[in-house]
């Protein structure tokens, strides 16, 4: 693990180096939560991403890095889930996406067979990033994941609809808003993934155990 400085405040915790960087991310955050919980470490957030974790104290306070080497060192291992998600969602979902057909191609299956890789696939969010709401999920202890061969689009697609469900590089996600987008379309949902007025906004958070249900 690398310590790179972020400001004053915030340190970056970079496991790039480490020959299990999903794994030991999600070790890392699930430690320095159940150490913020505790009291034991003063900090204001933990972000993690796909090989970083950004630990963020309160502003002005300057990072406690003996405080973070402790919490990791002495961190529950145990803890599945980076923030403690426990439930599945299940985000219903039409599949009748414009990419079914050319995934199906990829893997050399039928699309029944994609709709069914996907749906009876435990994900869980690695980290947060591109858009608000918009979460980067990873086939929960599958590494070796059909779906995570399928690479993105050759040409990304200007507008993507808000509630396309997608996969590219081992991922799988809802785009919570129209937006560009590069990653292969497998179908949409209509559940909301970013509310403003909600508390919190975002339906998915890093760790939540995801369950896509195929929605007649």
């Amino acid at each position: 693990m690398r310590e790179l400085p972020a400001g004053h405040d915030a340190v970056i915790l970079d496991f790039s180096g480490d020959p299990a960087p999903t794994e030991a991310v999600a070790r890392a955050t699930a430690a320095l939560h159940a150490a913020r919980t505790a009291g034991t470490l003063l900090i204001a957030d933990v972000v993690p991403s796909a090989q970083t974790v950004l630990v963020q104290a309160d502003r002005g306070n300057g990072i406690d890095t003996l405080g973070v080497h402790r919490a990791l060192r002495t961190g529950d291992a145990s803890v599945a889930t980076a923030g403690g998600a426990d439930d599945e969602l299940r985000i219903p979902v039409v599949y009748d996406g414009p990419d079914l057909a050319d995934v199906g191609r990829l893997l050399d299956v039928d699309i029944p067979r994609v709709v069914e890789l996907h749906t009876n696939t435990l994900w869980q969010v690695q980290f947060m990033g591109f858009a608000p709401g918009f979460g980067y999920l990873i086939p929960h202890d599958e590494p070796d994941h059909p779906l995570c061969t399928v690479g993105r689009r050759s040409e990304s697609r200007t507008r993507v609809p808000r509630g396309a469900v997608a996969i590219a590089a081992g991922y799988s996600a809802v785009y919570p808003r129209v937006s560009p987008g590069g990653w292969q379309l497998l179908g949409a949902t209509s559940m909301t993934m970013w509310d403003e007025a909600a508390v919190p906004p975002a339906r998915l958070r890093p760790g939540s155990l995801v369950r896509f249900v195929a929605d007649e």
